[in-house]
């Protein structure tokens, strides 16, 4: 027990340097353009860039766990995430920046894998959802990363800001390796137990619907996430008429606000269950996106996206709950597939925002993203299987 206590703060660090590597990424964002002297559509490709290296590292990050564990595939790219933004910052052209892209996008998305099927390791070793929290550790981390980098970009400058990113990231990760629980977990329960008993591997791309549907609705709960985290500072610069240091704090209150509610999430689906807190969750945060696009100055931009933080925060954590409890496939399994498709929303769909963006204006396109939170809402019934991690019994103190 005292293993999986201290994995369990392990894994929160884990989430906290991928998370402050993100937050640290929103405020370089603007900066690409000029520096490349890039249009919207282009910085739109760029990011697609990034999301393909993730999304295609995320479909193997499955087959990695199952052969190597989960403990060695996160410590593994966690160390490979630490120079990732140096390597965009100091890229001399476009070529290489787009290959240095493709390389942040993989390293992150086999970690955000790896660290997922960690702390469901952790949930069923301690007897208890620690899902939301984790994801809040995240959320803390972008909200430190996006805040401090902006203000380190205003007064030093973004190559600076980089270097400082990857040193902290590096204090996290090496500091969480040693505390990560071993490859397998405990005791192994459904689809696991079953694996574990002589059944077959699961296929690359299984024939279950359900698992698909819960990825595209994580899908949905991640593309206004990424809307925000890509295009908010942007949108405030352009048609809010913010300063450098002012549009950083879009993300970065989102960000906050999100880290705030996931330590509560655990609590709230305790109580309200995992169907209550997504549909509430959903329209809670389509409130915020509709909030944004209609903001007439940017501090009322700013507070949307806090709100809409609020009610997206539980949505992904819940979502992956339900995926790693699935009757059906290896909780890795399900896991990947899963992170894959939902960080389609936050890697990938930011893409075709900017293009959209680009000819319609970011007001009507956060509008339009409000409304995929609606569908989430409605389709809350989904994730029951969620609640399987929250009835597990209280674990008893070490």
């Amino acid at each position: 027990m005292q293993a999986a206590q201290r994995a369990r703060w392990a894994v929160a660090a884990m989430f906290m340097a991928n998370g402050f590597v993100m937050g640290a990424w929103a405020p370089q964002i603007p900066l690409l353009m000029p520096r490349h002297q890039v249009t919207e559509s282009v910085l739109g490709l760029l990011i697609l860039v990034l999301g393909i290296g993730a999304v295609s590292a995320m479909l193997f990050a499955g087959k990695l766990i199952a052969r190597f564990g989960g403990r060695a595939v996160l410590s593994v790219f966690s160390l490979a995430l630490i120079p990732v933004l140096p390597m965009v910052v100091f890229s001399p052209n476009l070529w290489v920046l787009a290959l240095f892209m493709a390389v942040f996008g993989a390293m992150a998305g086999c970690m955000d894998v790896a660290m997922n099927a960690q702390a469901v390791e952790i949930e069923r070793k301690l007897g208890r959802a620690i899902m939301s929290s984790s994801h809040g550790f995240w959320s803390l981390g972008g909200f430190f990363g996006g805040s401090a980098g902006s203000f380190v970009i205003a007064s030093w400058g973004s190559e600076v800001q980089s270097l400082l990113t990857a040193a902290v990231v590096a204090m996290l990760v090496v500091s969480a390796m040693p505390f990560l629980l071993p490859a397998e977990p405990a005791s192994p329960t459904g689809a696991d137990a079953a694996m574990q008993s002589g059944g077959k591997a699961p296929k690359l791309f299984p024939r279950d619907f359900h698992v698909w549907l819960l990825g595209f609705l994580a899908l949905f709960a991640m593309v206004p996430e990424g809307a925000v985290l890509d295009w908010a500072a942007i949108y405030l610069q352009k048609e809010l008429g913010s300063d450098v240091f002012v549009s950083g704090l879009g993300f970065a209150f989102f960000a906050g606000a999100m880290a705030i509610m996931r330590f509560a999430g655990d609590s709230v689906r305790n109580r309200f269950g995992a169907i209550q807190t997504l549909r509430i969750s959903g329209l809670l945060g389509a409130a915020g996106m509709m909030g944004g696009a209609l903001a007439p100055y940017d501090w009322v931009a700013i507070t949307s996206f806090a709100l809409a933080g609020l009610g997206i925060a539980n949505m992904v954590p819940i979502l992956f709950s339900a995926a790693g409890n699935h009757p059906r496939l290896p909780s890795a399994s399900a896991i990947s597939i899963v992170t894959m498709v939902g960080y389609c929303g936050i890697l990938v769909a930011p893409s075709s925002i900017g293009f959209i963006a680009e000819h319609m204006g970011f007001r009507p396109t956060y509008a339009g993203l409000s409304l995929l939170l609606v569908v989430v809402a409605l389709l809350a019934t989904q994730a029951a299987d969620a609640d399987g991690a929250r009835r597990l019994p209280e674990a008893q103190p070490a």
